[in-house]
Order: C-alpha cells, then structure tokens, then sequence
C-alpha cells in the first residue's frame, strides 16, 4: 500500500484526525518544535499501523531476505539448497524465483551484495539473460556474471569452432572449459565476483543452477569442499543451488543439506505411485502434482534452533506464487515434530498417583515443626540415644509398622562429613 493510497482511504482519516489531535496536546508544552512536523509524526504512526495489519512474508520471500542480508563478518555466508524430483518438478521454477528477486535487491541495492555469479549447468547463458529481461530487470556486465558450464563442458566445440552464444551473452558469460577440474572452477566463481566489485571491500552471491550436473564428474566429497570454500569466502555474501534429491542417495543429500542454513524441498501435492492400479481414475490428482506442490522450508538459525514451515506453491504463465496453508492442513507443519515412543501427558490414574507421592521434607500434618535432616545429630539427640541404648529401650514406630535407621557415631572425635577428599594429602 502506497503513501497516498493510505491517506484516500475513508477508513483511515477518521483515525488520523483523532491521532493527530492527541499527538498535539500530548507534546504541545514539552515538544513545540515539532508540533509543525506533527502530521508526518501522525503520518509515520499510520503507516506503521498498516505495517502491522499486512499480512506476514511467505517463506519463499524470507529466504530471499536471508540471501540478501547475507553474513556477518567472520561467519560463513548463508546457503540455500533447492531440492525437487520427478514427482514434484518445480526446482527450477524456484530457483528462478530467488534469482530473480536477488537480482532487484542487487539493483535496488537493498542487498549486502554488489553483484551476482551465476554458474550455468542445467541452462544455456541465453536461458538466464532472456529470463531477468522478462521480469523487468536490467542486464548489463556490471552487476552479473555467468559461468558458462553448460555449453562446452569438456572444450570439445571450441576446436571446432562452434559458436552458440547470442552477442549479448557472450558479453556476460566466461566459458569453462573443463567442469572436472573443481579447483579451476572455484578460481573462475571468485575471478568473476572480484571482477564485479572491483577493488571495493564488497561482496557478491553465487548461484548454482544444478549440483546434480557437478555430482556427474566429480565425488561429492570435491563438490562439498568447492561449496564450503565458497561459504567461508570473505566476499561471498550468499550461495544458493539446485538439486535432483531423486538421482542421488541419501547420504549425498544429507551432506549438502548440512553444509546449508536453508533447505527447501519441494514435494507433491497428493501423494501417488505412477503404475500403481487405479492410475486412470487418479489422472486428476496427477495433474495437480504438475501445477501446485508443497514447499517444505527448514531454517537453521545461529543459536542452533531449527524452525520448519510449510507452504503451498503454485505454478502460473506468469511465474510461481506461494501462499501459506490453510487451517485445515495445518497439521502438516506437526508432522516435522519428534516422534516419541512415550506419551508426554498423565491418565487420570497417574495423577491421582502422582498426588499422594510424598516429596523430601514435605509437612506431614501432625503438628511438629519442619526438620531438616542434615546428616548429623545435635548433642541433645546423642545424649537421648546413649541413655536410650544402655537402657536397651530403642523406640520404633509401631503404629505406622515403618522402621528407622538410627546411625551412631564411633567417636565424638569423627570429624563431620565434609566435600573434602580424605586423600588429599596422598602422593599419587
């Protein structure tokens, strides 16, 4: 909502005046100086009144904002990991997604980082060019780069002299021309990004289209020491890449979900088993899974918490939407809870037993005063007890039918026990 769409709207200039005229008597005697700024006071208190009304930020635009704000000074740079499969193919769509709205904070400069590298895998340079000119943004080699991994992998076009790229890509894009050599990658992904911020103390954001394709040439343990040697860059403001989770096995999945501080996974909207029986009748349900699927966002925060959303993702002609789930589904965020194999609530029957448990030094009702037991008896006590024994007459409580342990010290000249160690003065 714009400025001056607030102070049309009928609603709202009601509350306004009202405001205004308590702001005025209240600072009329102390706050002279501003009573003439005191419509901008009033209309600063509005704005952060629709502020509040307005709905809050889907989980898709706080991953944005998380990329954005990027890292503090000697803490790895925040990373995302994007993972889809067959059943729920949108990872693209996403990716696109965060690219695109990284790109106008870069623009806006909104954004911690100066500019943007993308690694080209999955998609031609072309690919990403057309894509930010249709969403409005301006490219030029200022502020983006792309690495060209997708054209010549293995450099076998450039010996023929085969050239695929439109004028204005090639003026935005560096060929790699051998995608197994991951220490010759890390340099290039560097050499570009200072390339954007020149000799300023900036930073710059990397964005990988497909770890998948890299996982094809190289072990994942090299992939994982690239993708943690970028984080720990001083100038890598924030990383973010995609995934096939379906064409790996879990361990590679688990790996790269721990060098991230945010995995979004993407999964279908009804679950079903292509070639199961009863396929035709489900062919709606199918079809559902290709335009809308649920997006599972998990953030790792720096005190160590984790905190897992939900949300719904729909796929249009003219780009994703994500809206959060309804109260209905709700329960879909429960099911990322701990399962235990106890229950954490009392029966009735476990209360009532709870109740007549009787706890340490707890007032028994009988008159007498509270007594702390402490280990040791009074010098009134100790003389009760010797007479009692020469006597031979030690009482027990028989109408409770409880015994007691009574302890007698050996000797007055025992010290009383104490947290000392007793050998302490032995050399061992």
């Amino acid at each position: 909502m714009q400025y001056e769409d607030i102070f049309q709207n009928p609603n709202l200039i009601k509350r306004r005046s009202v405001m205004k005229k308590q702001c005025t008597k209240q600072y009329s005697k102390t706050w002279s100086p501003y009573l003439q700024n005191s419509q901008i006071f009033c209309k600063a208190r509005v704005l952060s009144l629709v502020a509040a009304t307005e709905t809050p930020p889907t989980m898709a635009e706080t991953i944005c904002r998380t990329l954005r704000d990027g890292g503090l000074d000697g803490e790895h740079a925040p990373a995302l990991v994007i993972k889809d499969s067959v059943a729920s193919p949108f990872g693209l769509d996403v990716f696109s997604h965060v690219l695109t709205k990284l790109s106008n904070y870069i623009l806006a400069g909104k954004s911690q980082s100066r500019g943007l590298v993308v690694v080209a895998f999955r998609r031609s340079p072309s690919f990403y060019v057309n894509l930010l000119k249709e969403r409005g943004i301006d490219v030029n080699h200022k502020w983006v780069r792309i690495l060209d991994c997708y054209t010549d992998p293995f450099d076998w076009k450039e010996r023929l002299n085969v050239k695929e790229h439109s004028q204005e890509a090639s003026t935005l894009s560096s060929f790699c021309k051998d995608v197994r050599d991951l220490d010759k990658l890390y340099s290039s992904i560097v050499e570009l990004g200072k390339g954007l911020i020149g000799q300023e103390k900036g930073r710059f954001s990397v964005a990988i289209d497909l770890v998948s394709e890299m996982l094809r040439h190289a072990s994942i343990s090299s992939v994982a020491n690239l993708i943690s040697n970028l984080r720990s860059h001083d100038q890598v403001s924030s990383i973010f890449w995609l995934l096939h989770s379906d064409l790996h096995e879990v361990r590679v999945s688990t790996v790269l979900e721990y060098l991230s501080s945010m995995v979004a996974s993407l999964e279908p909207i009804n679950a079903t088993t292509i070639g199961q029986k009863g396929d035709l009748e489900n062919l709606s349900l199918l079809e559902q899974n290709f335009r809308k699927g649920k997006f599972h966002v998990r953030f790792k925060r720096r005190n160590g918490r984790v905190r897992v959303m939900c949300e719904e993702l729909h796929v249009e002609l003219s780009g994703i939407n994500f809206t959060s789930v309804s109260s209905e589904d709700g329960i879909i965020n429960q099911r990322f809870l701990p399962k235990v194999q106890f229950s954490l609530q009392l029966s009735e029957k476990e209360q009532t037993e709870r109740a007549k448990v009787v706890l340490p030094f707890e007032h028994q009702g009988n008159g007498k005063p509270i007594q702390i037991y402490d280990g040791r008896r009074s010098i009134s006590e100790n003389k009760n007890e010797e007479t009692l024994v020469s006597t031979g007459k030690l009482q027990t409580d028989e109408d409770t039918g409880k015994g007691e342990i009574i302890y007698f010290r050996d000797s007055d000249d025992e010290m009383p026990d104490s947290d000392e160690d007793p050998d302490d003065d032995l050399d061992i």
